[in-house]
């Protein structure tokens, strides 16, 4: 018998860059196994979810004080899709670029880690902020609105690819979620309160089918989730360069 080996695999990149030569890959949005007639391509009028949620958070982020720090053009906004039309389960996430305090680099053992860096069009993001769709839109309007506080106020206040982090235990989520929760209530009350262009968030009120139907689809962008990669033997340089 002859051996055969093992084909070679190419490492992951450290680094991903999206610009005019090689666009976000953007699909349609579409339940799991749902028979929804799909367009062979994206019509002009079908909705942009990403690219629509991505304003909304800007004009949050201008009008909440306590997000004012976010600036979403260093925000990558995505979304993954549902595996099923239940209401429960993940509904976003906000992934950081960065270890804590904005390190780079992270060290585990004798070796140092490192995320996988995002480009878009030359500016370099710190955050990735994705929505389960088409789970999300299937939430009430209030719930998609704390929704979306709920995630950009993850984003750490120095906004330099960290998490927020509370004091105690549970850093990340604080130790209550209910009052994490009703914080989040209440910025949305303020958010709401006398906003001079509902427009900004008046495709929320619209629920998945509305969307499509009303649209002739919807669309967004998707992205691989960020690896955490290897990016060098932390000991082994240590002992080179003594």
């Amino acid at each position: 018998m002859t051996g055969t080996k093992a084909p070679r695999t190419r490492p992951l990149p450290l680094e991903l860059r999206w610009d005019a030569r090689r666009p976000l890959p953007a699909r349609w949005v579409i339940p799991d196994g749902a028979r929804v007639p799909v367009p062979a391509a994206p019509a002009a009028r079908a909705f942009d979810f990403t690219g629509r949620m991505r304003l909304l958070c800007e004009d949050v982020a201008a009008r909440c004080e306590a997000l004012r720090h976010v600036q979403m053009p260093r925000v990558l906004v995505t979304f993954t899709p549902s595996r099923n039309r239940s209401r429960y389960g993940l509904q976003s996430r906000v992934t950081p670029l960065r270890f804590r305090d904005g390190e780079l680099t992270r060290r585990h053992g004798p070796t140092d880690y490192q995320v996988q860096r995002f480009f878009v069009d030359g500016s370099e993001m710190l955050y990735v902020l994705t929505f389960c769709l088409p789970r999300f839109l299937d939430q009430s309007f209030r719930e998609k609105l704390v929704t979306v506080f709920h995630e950009l106020y993850h984003i750490g206040p120095a906004f330099d690819g960290d998490l927020r982090r509370h004091p105690g235990r549970y850093e990340v989520h604080s130790h209550s979620k209910d009052l994490y929760d009703a914080r989040m209530a209440e910025l949305v009350r303020d958010y709401l309160t006398e906003h001079p262009e509902p427009a900004a968030f008046e495709f929320l009120k619209a629920g998945y089918r509305e969307l499509w139907e009303r649209h002739g689809g919807i669309t967004g962008v998707v992205v691989p989730r960020p690896k955490l990669l290897p990016v060098g033997d932390a000991a082994r340089e240590a002992a080179q360069g003594t």
